[in-house]
C-alpha cells in the first residue's frame, strides 16, 4: 500500500513510496498532523543514488516493526536532498553545531511539531553496530522522553537555533594580495598524496576546484609544483575505478587512496566539473590524454545521462541491491569476453594482464578494470577489448538513473560541452541545443526553477546556486559564439541574483521557507557565492563596470577566511587573483596583440576577436572576464599565422 509519497515528482521519494513507513513530503498537510496529534517528526534526507540511503532503507524503512514505532509514535517526513537543498542545507548545519563534524547521507532529524531539531544522526542501523545504537530502540527512546521531557527537548532545540542564527554576525578583515596564490600552493603541498595523488586520505574526493586552480596559478606565474599536483592526481584518477574505463565517466569519490575502489554511483555535478577540469588540463598541457578523457566523460553523459537534450542528476551504486554488480568482472567472465572476439591469444593475453584483471580479483573477488598508465592505450586490440567488456555489460541491469534535472547540474555540464566545442565543433550544436531545451524548460515568465523531470512542469523555485552556474555558463556560451542574447540573458540572471540574494557583501543560498546563508567553502563543487562572483566579475567588463562593486564588497568581507585558508575556498581564491592580477595579465595580452594589429581587425578590449580573410571568427577573454583561456589565444595566433 503506497504511502503519502506516491504523487511526487522525486524519484527519490518514489523509491520509499510503497515503504511500510508512512510518509509524508515536506509541507503543511504533516506539520499539522503533527501539531493535532502531538507528535515528533521524524525528518530522514537523502537521494536516489546514495549507498547508505539504500541500505538503510532495506534494514529499516522495509522493516515491518520499525515502521510500526514510526507510524504509531512519529510524523515521518522524506525530502530528497537535490530536490530542495534548502532544506538540506539548513539541517546539515543543524547536524554540524549538535556533534561537531560533517553529517552526510542518509540524515535522520528529529524535530518538535514546530519544526526545532533535538537529535540528529545519519545512517542508523537497525541492531547496535559501528558504535551506532539500534534505531528500534533510539525511537522508542524518543519517543518517551518526548511525551516525558518534551520541554527540556525544545529548550535544548531552541539553544541549538540560537547559535544557527547569531543576531550579528562578526566580520573581520584583511589585506587582500597574492600572497594568496603562495599560500594555497602551501596548503594544497601539505595535503597532497605524493604517491597517488590527491589531498588527505581515503574517502578520496575529486576536489576539482582545487586542482582547477592550480593550473590557473601554474599558467600566471609558472609554478610547476603546482602542475605537478595538478598533473599527477589528474592522471592517477583516470586509472580506473574512480574513472570507468568501460562506459565512461567518473564515480562520485574513492573508498581508498589508490582512487581503485569507489562508491559507484556517478553524479551530473562531478561529470560535468570533471570534463571541464581534464579540458583545462589540455588548455594547458596541451597533452591529448586529458582531451581524450573529457570527452569521454561527455560522450557518456549524451549515451547514458541524458533526454531531449537535458541531463538527469545521478546513476545508482546499486544494481539488483548490490553495489557495484553492473561494473565488474569475474576472472572467467572477462577471459570469456575477450574470446568472443577476434583478438589474437597472445594479444588477449596482454590485454588481460594490461587491465589488472586476476582469478582472486581486487573487489571482493571480482574485477574492477584498471590501468597503471592510463596515458598509453595505444595497444594493439585495446579498443576492441574495451567494446567487447562494453557489449558484456549491455546483457546486465543498469543501474537505476534518476532522471531529474537540475538547473546548476546542467549547467556545469553544458558549460563543459561548450568548452569542448572550442576544441572539436561537434560538442558545439550538442551545447547550444541542450541551452535552449535547459532555458525553455526551466526558465518561464522571467522565473528560474530549481528541477523537474522531463514532461512535468518544474514547482521548485532557483537558488542562488543555479542562477550562479546557469550564468556563468551562459558566458561560456557567449565566448564560444558571442551571440549576444547569451549575455543578456545571463545579465538578466546576474541582476536577479542580485536583487534577491546579495545584502551588503553577504550572499544567502536561499530564501522563503528556509533563509540560508551562502558560504565561500567549496565542498561537493564550488560554492555559489564564488560562483556568482565569477559571473559579476565578468559583466563587469562585458556589460557594466558597475558590477565590479559587488565583487569588491563580497571579497572585502571575506578576506579575513581567504587569506588565513584560501585551500577551502578554491573558487574564491581565484576570484581574488584574478581581482588583484587583471591588470597584468590585461597588459601582457595586450602586449603580445600590438604585434598583430594591422594584419587583421583586431579589437583589444573587452575581447580580443581576430577575423581572417574568409570571415571565419577567433574570439578570448582578456583578465577580466576570464584567465586561463591562453589556449584560445594561441588558436587565434596559429591561424593568424597560417594565413
Amino acid at each position: 500500500m503506497a504511502n503519502h509519497l506516491e504523487n511526487e515528482h522525486s524519484p527519490y521519494l518514489q523509491q520509499h513510496a510503497n515503504n511500510p513507513v508512512d510518509w509524508y513530503p515536506w509541507g503543511e498537510i504533516a506539520f499539522q498532523k503533527a501539531t493535532y496529534e502531538n507528535k515528533p517528526i521524524f525528518l530522514s534526507i537523502g537521494y536516489s543514488s546514495c549507498h547508505w540511503c539504500h541500505v538503510m532503507e532495506r534494514e529499516s524503512f522495509e522493516n515491518e516493526a520499525i515502521a510500526m514505532i514510526l507510524n504509531t509514535h512519529f510524523v515521518s517526513i522524506k525530502v530528497d536532498r537535490e530536490e530542495r537543498p534548502d532544506i538540506d542545507k539548513h539541517f546539515q548545519e543543524v547536524y554540524q553545531l549538535m556533534n561537531n563534524r560533517p553529517g552526510g547521507w542518509p540524515t535522520s532529524i528529529f524535530l518538535t511539531e514546530t519544526l526545532k531539531p533535538f537529535y540528529t544522526a545519519t545512517y542508523l542501523p537497525p541492531k547496535e553496530k559501528y558504535g551506532l545504537p539500534a534505531f528500534g530502540a533510539l525511537l522508542n527512546l524518543i519517543a518517551e522522553r518526548y511525551s516525558q521531557e518534551k520541554s527540556l527537548l525544545i529548550e535544548k532545540a531552541d539553544e541549538i537555533l540560537s547559535f544557527l542564527s547569531p543576531l550579528k554576525d562578526k566580520i573581520q578583515a584583511t589585506k587582500l594580495d597574492l600572497s594568496i596564490m603562495e599560500r594555497f600552493v602551501d596548503q594544497a603541498s601539505q595535503l597532497f598524496d605524493t604517491k597517488e595523488g590527491g589531498f588527505n586520505t581515503a574517502p578520496k574526493f575529486p576536489q576539482t576546484s582545487i586542482l582547477s586552480l592550480l593550473f590557473d596559478i601554474y599558467r600566471i606565474g609558472g609554478e610547476k609544483k603546482a602542475l605537478t599536483m595538478a598533473t599527477h592526481t589528474l592522471t592517477s584518477m583516470a586509472k580506473g575505478g574512480l574513472r570507468d574505463i568501460v562506459d565512461g565517466g567518473f564515480c562520485r569519490y574513492s573508498t581508498d587512496n589508490s582512487w581503485l575502489v569507489p562508491h559507484f554511483e556517478k553524479m551530473g555535478y562531478d561529470n560535468g566539473l570533471l570534463a571541464q577540469l581534464y579540458i583545462h588540463a589540455y588548455n594547458t598541457t596541451q597533452d591529448g590524454f586529458y582531451k581524450t578523457v573529457a570527452f569521454e566523460i561527455l560522450d557518456f553523459l549524451i549515451e547514458k545521462m541524458q533526454s531531449g537534450s537535458l541531463f538527469f542528476a545521478a546513476s545508482d551504486a546499486d544494481t539488483q541491491g548490490e553495489e557495484g554488480k553492473y561494473f565488474v568482472y569475474s576472472y572467467d567472465e572477462a577471459l570469456e569476453c575477450l574470446s568472443h572476439t577476434n583478438i589474437p591469444k597472445e594479444s588477449q593475453s596482454v590485454l588481460i594482464k594490461l587491465f589488472g584483471l586476476t582469478p582472486q580479483g581486487n573487489f571482493e573477488g571480482k574485477n574492477i578494470i584498471r590501468l597503471n598508465d592510463p596515458t598509453n592505450t595505444q595497444i594493439p586490440f585495446y579498443q576492441e577489448a574495451i567494446e567487447a567488456l562494453k557489449t558484456h555489460r549491455k546483457t546486465r541491469v543498469y543501474p537505476f538513473v534518476d532522471t531529474k534535472i537540475l538547473v546548476s547540474w546542467n549547467a556545469m555540464i553544458i558549460k563543459a560541452l561548450f568548452m569542448a566545442g572550442r576544441i572539436d565543433s561537434k560538442y558545439l550544436d550538442t551545447a547550444q541545443s541542450s541551452l535552449e531545451a535547459l532555458t525553455q524548460t526551466m526558465y518561464l515568465h522571467g522565473q528560474l526553477f530549481h528541477s523537474t523531470l522531463i514532461g512535468k512542469s518544474p514547482k521548485i523555485y532557483a537558488f542562488l546556486e543555479d542562477y550562479a552556474y546557469l550564468g556563468e555558463m551562459l558566458i561560456e556560451a557567449h565566448q564560444s559564439t558571442l551571440d549576444e542574447k547569451y549575455l543578456i540573458l545571463a545579465t538578466r540572471l546576474a541582476n536577479s541574483a542580485i536583487e534577491r540574494y546579495y545584502n551588503n557583501g553577504l550572499w544567502r543560498f536561499s530564501v522563503g521557507e528556509f533563509e540560508t546563508k551562502a558560504d565561500i567553502y567549496d565542498s561537493s563543487y564550488p560554492s555559489a557565492m564564488a560562483m556568482v562572483v565569477s559571473l559579476l566579475y565578468s559583466l563587469a567588463s562585458l556589460v557594466d563596470p558597475i558590477y565590479q562593486k559587488f565583487v569588491f564588497k563580497t571579497l572585502e568581507i571575506h578576506s579575513y577566511s581567504l587569506m588565513r585558508q584560501p585551500i577551502s575556498s578554491p573558487l574564491m581564491t581565484k576570484m581574488v587573483i584574478r581581482y588583484l592580477k587583471e591588470d597584468v595579465i590585461l597588459k601582457a595580452t595586450q602586449e603580445r596583440l600590438q604585434l598583430y594589429i594591422g594584419k587583421r581587425d583586431t579589437i583589444i578590449y573587452p575581447y580580443c576577436y581576430f577575423k581572417n580573410d574568409t570571415n571565419e571568427g577567433f574570439m578570448l577573454c582578456n583578465a577580466h572576464s576570464c584567465f586561463g583561456h591562453e589556449a584560445l589565444f594561441d588558436e587565434a595566433i596559429k591561424t593568424l599565422n597560417k594565413s
